[in-house]
């Protein structure tokens, strides 16, 4: 069997793989620098850079290792929200989410020596109307800057704010495992 190694920083992703019972390895060093040229469409957002991060792998694959690098956004309208970079910028998000439905869209790119694939899967979530408190309460608690979006549907957001979900959970917590694994038995 092969070596999978999972290129990312996120807990989530590492804990949605780990439920796979595969054994891997998380190698995060990486060159790539998530920068997209104005007018890219957003669907296409999340692919590019799970892609980019695949090429920007700081070594060389050997014969016998897989890697999988991701990413996720959240589409409102138009408009791609990636992770906040402060407070202020996550109280915009979730006012942007509250009380609309908006699509989570995570890329997966799984890479060896000889083949990659790079594939898609989106998800519907809908949000109910938030107050000023409820946005206040979770950004001060959870402290959510690492989540696109600026919200884990794991956490007390998620319980009290979403209303329902068209699609995979897991997907806009990051993975999509179902499609992972189906796509990694072609490497493996």
């Amino acid at each position: 069997m092969k070596k999978i190694i999972l290129g990312s920083n996120s807990p989530r992703r590492r804990e949605l793989l780990a439920g796979l019972d595969l054994p891997f390895t998380v190698d995060t060093g990486n060159t790539f620098e998530e920068r997209l040229e104005p007018g890219v469409e957003a669907h296409e957002v999340p692919m590019r850079l799970s892609a980019g991060k695949s090429h920007g792998f700081h070594r060389p694959l050997e014969a016998d290792e897989v890697l999988i690098t991701a990413d996720t956004v959240v589409i409102v309208g138009d408009e791609v929200l990636g992770k906040p970079h402060s407070r202020e910028e996550a109280v915009e998000m979730l006012r942007k989410l509250s009380g609309r439905t908006h699509e989570v869209v995570t890329a997966v790119t799984i890479r060896d020596c000889a083949r990659e694939e790079t594939f898609g899967v989106s998800t519907q979530v809908h949000f109910v109307e938030l107050s000023q408190a409820e946005i206040d309460h979770y950004i001060d608690k959870y402290q959510p800057y690492d989540k696109a979006g600026a919200y884990g549907i794991q956490e007390w957001i998620g319980y009290v704010g979403i209303s329902s979900i068209e699609g995979s959970f897991y997907n806009v917590m990051g993975f999509p495992v179902h499609r992972v694994w189906h796509a990694l038995q072609r490497f493996l």
